[in-house]
């Protein structure tokens, strides 16, 4: 079963607040929730998806845009959840037409969704994420040509060679045995 995406119903409701009426309409992540293409999110996500009974999944833009938000700001999942709570902004981006003050999902619910999407079409979160970086000249497509990527935590074949033992270091007293003399010239330190 596919999920049943939100749409702007524009109506009012007596006891809850419209989030569009609470917040500054100029914020970043109001002007990027504007500026991605959900519909292209929501088709490469959608095709994951049976038509079989069972709970309907949760908006794709919703599980997308909490993905965008978690490493965007580096969140993990509980601190995402705790600060979607919070803000409105998040609930927002995430496509929410009222303030929510609770979850309306479940926290494992992201781990989830994060493994029946797969590799290939979270790219498509990233895929999007740099079309939005052109389309809103956060970049420049000449910025793209080439790639620095990181590795410093992947794992390296690396052989090391032994190191040789060391012959360890003593400190020789300073004052001299009975009837010898030390010389000025005498190191303070003596191989074994």
């Amino acid at each position: 079963m596919r999920p049943r995406e939100r749409s702007e119903t524009g109506e009012q409701d007596l006891f809850r607040s419209r989030l569009d009426q609470i917040i500054d309409m100029k914020h970043p992540l109001v002007t990027l929730g504007r500026t991605v293409d959900w519909g292209f999110l929501e088709q490469r996500f959608g095709e994951v998806y049976d038509d079989d009974p069972g709970r309907p999944p949760l908006p794709t833009r919703l599980m997308a845009g909490l993905s965008i938000l978690k490493h965007t700001y580096d969140l993990s999942d509980e601190v995402l959840c705790e600060r979607w709570v919070e803000n409105p902004y998040y609930q927002h981006f995430c496509g929410e037409e009222f303030f929510q003050h609770r979850l309306v999902f479940d926290r494992s619910s992201l781990t989830r969704w994060r493994n029946r999407m797969g590799e290939e079409r979270l790219a498509a979160l990233i895929q999007e994420s740099l079309s939005v970086a052109v389309r809103t000249e956060a970049i420049k497509p000449s910025e793209l040509s080439r790639v620095i990527v990181d590795t410093t935590v992947q794992p390296k074949n690396v052989t090391f060679s032994p190191v040789p033992a060391r012959k360890p270091r003593v400190r020789l007293p300073m004052r001299p045995a009975r009837g010898r003399k030390v010389s000025p010239e005498a190191p303070p330190y003596q191989e074994l």
